[in-house]
């Protein structure tokens, strides 16, 4: 069986985008400040990608088939925030746009809401 030109190009062109998106992509490597305070840059990553290609009728010169073909990737890594660790407390610094929609909302709203669940424990662990 023949090898596929389509599926070799589509198959070189995600080892490339394998290569790109990694963790370290993502979560960046941590910066320490003087004063104690680590910083985690977090970033958000998107990948369009397509392609195609055909074989045509007949062979050329050197005997194998007539090909076209071509691909393209296209990748967005956006910063999110940035993770603030200081005294053993984590928190989310968001440098993005405020949420459009109600789902992206909540999202944002969830490490406020953890924040206030643990005041609120601790508040009642020290009234008793």
């Amino acid at each position: 069986m023949d090898n596929n030109p389509i599926s070799e190009l589509m198959q070189t062109t995600m080892e490339n985008v394998k290569n790109i998106l990694k963790v370290d992509t993502v979560v960046g490597d941590p910066i320490y400040t003087p004063d104690g305070i680590t910083l985690v840059p977090i970033s958000k990553i998107s990948v369009g990608f397509g392609g195609g290609g055909a074989e045509f009728g007949g062979k050329n010169a050197s005997g194998t088939r007539n090909y076209g073909g071509g691909n393209g990737t296209g990748v967005k890594i956006e910063p999110i925030g940035f993770l603030v660790i200081k005294d053993g407390h984590i928190r989310m610094i968001n440098v993005t746009p405020p949420a459009s929609n109600t789902v992206d909302r909540l999202i944002d709203l969830v490490p406020q809401v953890m924040d206030r669940v643990d005041s609120f424990i601790a508040k009642q662990k020290e009234g008793k």
